[in-house]
């Protein structure tokens, strides 16, 4: 993967979306954040420091090769509805969560089946739409680490998910390719599950790694 890729987090601001804005840029990448307010993107992007601009949530959208899409699930449709004009032709990563409060802990996953099966059906066949860090603790991004878990990552084009799962490669253990898009629903609802054993646990960032594979490699210096 050539770091010269051009990386969109709309909705990064947030958590999430800044702690990988932060891997990405440390891994040599070229980041935009996202946010509804320009000013608020530019202020965290220049926080962050080198490799990493702000812009509104449209005006990343429309510079990324890639678009990922890392907003709490009660803007997840209507943001896709912003940025659907100038995200087609482009590879778009779900990393929204179903998740419904107070009872962010208990699986509660939409009719359509997941929050990627849904980005889909409103961006339309010609966005190749992945699914992918749903289960990435934010904390040891932001640390200047990588997640000690593997990622999941998921699509209907074969290509479009490799593309990601190079991307995961810099955020976590590894990336680990889950199958169709269909499939997200299990990470998806997966997130509810950890977020219950960090409560009942008392840990920050609990994750999964996928067994039986070879050890990932250590990541570049």
């Amino acid at each position: 993967m050539s770091s010269s890729l051009k990386i969109a987090i709309v909705g990064g601001t947030g958590d999430l979306g800044s702690g990988l804005a932060r891997c990405w840029a440390n891994a040599g990448y070229s980041v935009v954040i996202g946010s509804r307010s320009k000013e608020k993107a530019e202020a965290v992007a220049a926080e962050i420091g080198s490799n990493v601009t702000g812009d509104d949530n449209v005006g990343a959208a429309r510079q990324g090769d890639v678009v990922v899409l890392a907003v709490p699930f009660s803007s997840h449709n209507s943001t896709i509805e912003e940025i659907a004009p100038v995200v087609q032709g482009k590879i778009v990563v779900d990393a929204a969560v179903p998740l419904v409060p107070p009872k962010v802990s208990v699986v509660q996953l939409p009719e359509e089946g997941s929050a990627a099966q849904i980005a889909q059906r409103l961006l339309g066949e010609n966005v190749k739409v992945v699914s992918a860090f749903h289960n990435v603790g934010a904390a040891k991004l932001h640390a200047g680490g990588r997640a000690d878990c593997d990622v999941l990552v998921f699509a209907d084009d074969k290509d479009a998910r490799a593309t990601v799962v190079e991307l995961a490669n810099a955020v976590g253990r590894r990336g680990v390719p889950g199958g169709p898009l269909a499939n997200s629903a299990a990470a998806e609802a997966l997130t509810s599950v950890l977020i219950w054993i960090n409560r009942n646990q008392k840990v920050l960032g609990a994750g999964i790694a996928i067994t039986g594979l070879d050890e990932p490699s250590a990541p570049k210096a």
